[in-house]
């Protein structure tokens, strides 16, 4: 196996502190140690994994996921929780050189649907998942940012065929959004999740659909129909790939180079009284982040704890990940003066997926139909890599998906530098952060 960052990124330093391990029951299932048949074999076991399983067992498949950890172990279970608008970076300008304005309506009716379909999902399976937040907010960090909401707001009721809101600078304070912010932009489409209770109701139901679930079983070649572990082997008609920011250069080789991990570090506090929250004027419960390329991101959970997380990080040591968390408290502590004196009880981090051309990639390889692949949701994968899931399940059946936009079949370019790519985002890195700074 060849990843591109050094083995701490994949080990369990920078899970250790997750909030929401504390909030499920452990659960094993047993390593693969036999040679066994199925129709599909799933390598990954976060929310696209788990997610296709349970499409494919209900529809009758016989389904195998193999987990290189425990379900939920990568960013699926430690993430903001944040199920929103999303999945990927390309603006309606880019979308239009591409795909025309039919081919972006209809990326961007995918986006709203993959939050739809996660709300479905909870109501059909019964699952708590402790929902909250009627949508998202952005918070305009500059003056320049604050000016654009207004066509932004155009950009939303054009794209998703909702009214989004915009808030002056002076409407903050009654909205229970106090800060240092220029103003604010609300969507309604979105909520917040405790992303733990989804995967465990992903597991569960795909189980109860007949798939079969095994831990500790890393996959360490896939050739032809045959997905290899250490201590096994699946032979299946079909094999999806949903590694997501944790998958390999060679497994199978076309992924070499097509996608970009990159950390989002998270904290988590105590449970903050109201009266703390009226005293620094943040009172709403919505999901939250700032108009930062390298955004920070927060929201209020069901039980008064405060999660605050960060985008950005191209390197992964332990002396890495300890800078990473004490600068998020820094900033948590900077945006929310009056909760200085409030602990932070837990840490930790994780890695979203890029691609160049800034959309997922959902589909068959280019060249080996039998293998599917869904990956890159851009920080946004709650909503957008469920439903990636079930879009690789109806491929897998044979069938086209209600929504299969072109911007996501078309098959993801090659990042330069191959496995030294990380190395041509530290100026890119750079530079955001100056803009983020200055504008």
């Amino acid at each position: 196996m060849t990843r591109i960052f050094p083995p701490y990124a994949y080990g369990d330093g920078p899970r250790t502190g997750c909030w929401w391990d504390e909030t499920v029951d452990a659960i094993e299932h047993p390593q693969l140690l036999d040679s066994i048949k199925c129709d599909v074999v799933i390598v990954g076991g976060g929310f696209t994994g788990l997610s296709a399983a349970y499409s494919l067992a209900r529809a009758g498949a016989s389904v195998v996921v193999l987990e290189a950890e425990h379900v939920g172990w990568g960013a699926s279970g430690r993430n903001g929780g944040f199920c929103c608008l999303g999945g990927g970076m390309a603006p309606d300008a880019v979308l239009d050189h591409r795909y025309g304005r039919a081919g972006r309506g209809a990326w961007r009716s995918t986006e709203a649907a993959a939050v739809h379909y996660v709300s479905d999902l909870a109501e059909t399976l019964g699952l708590d998942l402790q929902l909250h937040s009627d949508g998202e907010t952005c918070l305009a960090h500059s003056e320049k940012t604050m000016r654009a909401f207004e066509a932004e707001a155009d950009r939303i009721q054009e794209n998703y065929g909702v009214t989004a809101e915009v808030l002056g600078a002076s409407d903050l304070a009654a909205a229970g959004m106090s800060g240092p912010f220029f103003g604010a932009l609300s969507v309604p489409i979105g909520f917040g999740l405790n992303p733990a209770r989804l995967v465990r109701g992903l597991r569960d139901a795909a189980i109860s659909a007949g798939a079969r679930i095994f831990d500790q079983s890393a996959v360490t070649e896939i050739s032809g129909n045959q997905v290899r572990t250490s201590q096994g082997q699946v032979a299946a008609e079909r094999i999806i790939i949903a590694t997501n920011g944790y998958s390999n250069e060679d497994i199978p080789a076309w992924m070499a180079a097509k996608y970009m991990p990159a950390q989002s570090t998270v904290l988590v506090t105590r449970p903050i009284s109201p009266e703390e929250r009226d005293r620094a004027g943040w009172t709403t419960d919505r999901m939250v982040y700032d108009s930062r390329n390298l955004l920070h991101y927060f929201r209020v959970l069901p039980d008064g704890r405060f999660l605050f997380g960060m985008r950005g990080g191209l390197m992964s040591a332990p002396a890495v990940e300890a800078r990473a968390r004490a600068r998020v408290e820094r900033d948590f502590r900077l945006m929310f003066p009056d909760w200085a004196d409030v602990a932070v009880t837990h840490s930790w981090s994780g890695m979203v997926c890029l691609a160049r051309n800034m959309v997922p990639f959902i589909g068959p390889l280019p060249g080996q139909p039998h293998i599917l692949a869904g990956f890159a949701y851009h920080g946004n994968g709650v909503a957008m890599g469920t439903y990636a899931g079930k879009m690789l399940a109806d491929l897998a059946l044979g069938q086209t998906p209600d929504l299969y936009p072109q911007a996501v079949r078309d098959a993801a370019r090659a990042f330069p530098l191959g496995t030294w790519r990380r190395a041509a985002m530290w100026p890119i890195y750079g530079a955001l952060h100056l803009q983020d700074r200055w504008s």
